[in-house]
């Protein structure tokens, strides 16, 4: 049992760590720095496909395709197979200790599922070319990862539960909705490039109600940068994502510092209150400079890794008034006393 909680800690830090550098990768414009799956033009690195990857730099220098830019597609792959390989191991041990409390053997096999099914994405998202719904849907993916891995974790090491109240749970409930939805949009403004559509805060062009094309903004099945016609995607449709994924902050926003202050209200929340703040603050600090400063990579990266934050606190928030407590496993030092006990 204490296999696997850490293999669950272990896996939940690796999570987070492939969330954010597949977030860099995205971001620096290495997501086909290997144009084919799952190895680098055939081969098992970047080192062994170097000749191949020089000679497609030569031919487009300012292609998406360079050594470093290689190096980084590969690496978050070989990242994302390990977190694989440690999801299937949990699900192992998950199995094994399934009779014990604090173990959730059927969200631990769905997680392999789900890590199979990030997989494929993974894949689509290199032979498809970028399609921004395959690559948002594959963002989601990696943040539900880690939102089943921060839940498995919180069961696992019996975290401390209260019931406030059926109208608190359910706020945070409502909460953690807006929230997935709020991220479903950023990750469409990232992945249709759309994060500096609107350069001035926060007006966008100069206006609280800016010309936008919601219709070519959000039609799913398209090519990146296209509409469903095969046109170019005008700068309107790109102000639409941007400007949705701006007014979703300010109502998500809003509703998260709520929930802080209702929390923060009572002893027993105080701190998640503050947590939740705290977090909410620094996303809507992140996202502000990015447009301000004209979206740095640094700090572009920070804002994806906000996010993953906030899930964190969210599941976090969420299982905790959930109401009684999971209780923990004894350890075999206490289960030789109890027998002592009785003997």
């Amino acid at each position: 049992m204490a296999l696997y909680r850490r293999l669950i800690l272990v896996a939940l830090a690796l999570t987070a760590v492939v969330v954010v550098f597949g977030a860099y990768v995205r971001l620096a414009d290495a997501g086909l720095g290997c144009p084919d799956w799952p190895g680098c033009y055939g081969r098992i690195t970047p080192h062994h496909a170097s000749e191949a990857i020089q000679e497609a730099h030569a031919a487009d220098p300012n292609g998406p395709v360079s050594l470093p830019k290689a190096w980084k597609e590969m690496i978050h792959r070989y990242l994302a197979a390990s977190l694989g390989l440690l999801i299937i191991a949990i699900a192992l041990q998950a199995w094994r200790h399934r009779s014990e409390p604090g173990v959730a053997p059927r969200a631990a096999a769905a997680l392999v599922g789900l890590v199979v099914f990030q997989g494929l994405l993974g894949k689509w998202t290199v032979t498809l070319l970028l399609k921004p719904a395959i690559v948002t849907a594959h963002l989601i993916g990696g943040l539900t990862t880690l939102a089943l891995l921060a839940w498995l974790a919180l069961r696992a090491h019996g975290a401390p539960r209260t019931a406030p109240g059926r109208g608190l749970a359910l706020a945070a409930r409502a909460c953690f909705v807006l929230l997935a939805a709020q991220i479903v949009l950023g990750g469409w403004t990232s992945t249709n490039y759309a994060a500096l559509a609107c350069p001035d805060f926060p007006a966008c062009h100069g206006s609280l109600w800016p010309e936008a094309d919601y219709a070519n903004a959000f039609h799913v099945v398209r090519e990146l940068g296209m509409t469903a016609q095969g046109e170019l995607l005008p700068l309107a449709a790109l102000t639409a994502i941007h400007w949705s994924h701006r007014v979703g902050a300010v109502v998500a926003g809003g509703a998260l510092l709520l929930l802080a202050w209702m929390l923060s209200r009572r002893t027993r929340t105080c701190g998640m209150g503050l947590a939740l703040f705290a977090a909410v603050s620094l996303q809507a600090g992140l996202g502000i400079a990015n447009v301000v400063l004209g979206l740095p990579l640094a700090l572009a990266v920070a804002h994806n890794a906000g996010a993953a934050l906030l899930v964190g606190v969210m599941v976090w928030i969420n299982d905790s008034l959930s109401g009684a407590p999971v209780p923990r496993p004894a350890t075999r030092r206490g289960h030789a006393s109890h027998e002592k006990s009785f003997a």
